[in-house]
């Protein structure tokens, strides 16, 4: 079994820029002009281009606020990256553009920042310290 990441953004080339500039991935292959492939990480990301306001989701009933749009928004799903020093990887996120939630916090299992890219998608860097999440697990 192998995971894909696949995001979408309104703006292809600023995307590659911020993906590399933040995360020290590299452009992989180019789908058209509407996809990316960015490498570098555990598993490939696709960068997506798709419009604002264009439907999430095919063809069928229309469900309010079920259109794609690129302020910061709440979806059930996002990226947690596991780093060596969080906080060298909040600070170069935010100098390629992401934008810090909340103070890095600190745990038994270690500590997370929470952020958001520029397209609104949020992400957590996680640095974990002593046993990582096997100092709560049960």
């Amino acid at each position: 079994m192998e995971f894909l990441v696949n995001l979408d953004v309104d703006d292809l080339e600023r995307g590659i820029l911020f993906y590399v500039q933040a995360f020290d991935l590299e452009l992989g292959r180019r789908f058209g002009d509407d996809g990316v492939e960015l490498i570098g990480g555990p598993a490939p990301i696709y960068l997506l281009t798709k419009t604002t306001g264009s439907p999430a989701y095919p063809a069928g009933e229309p469900v309010p606020g079920a259109q794609r749009h690129y302020t910061r928004h709440w979806t059930p799903v996002h990226l947690d990256v596991v780093v060596e020093d969080i906080d060298a990887a909040v600070e170069r996120a935010i100098a390629a553009g992401a934008i810090q939630e909340q103070p890095i916090a600190s745990e038994t299992w270690g500590r997370l920042a929470l952020m958001a890219d520029p397209f609104g998608h949020g992400f957590c860097f996680v640095q974990f310290l002593n046993r990582g999440y096997d100092e709560i697990a049960t």
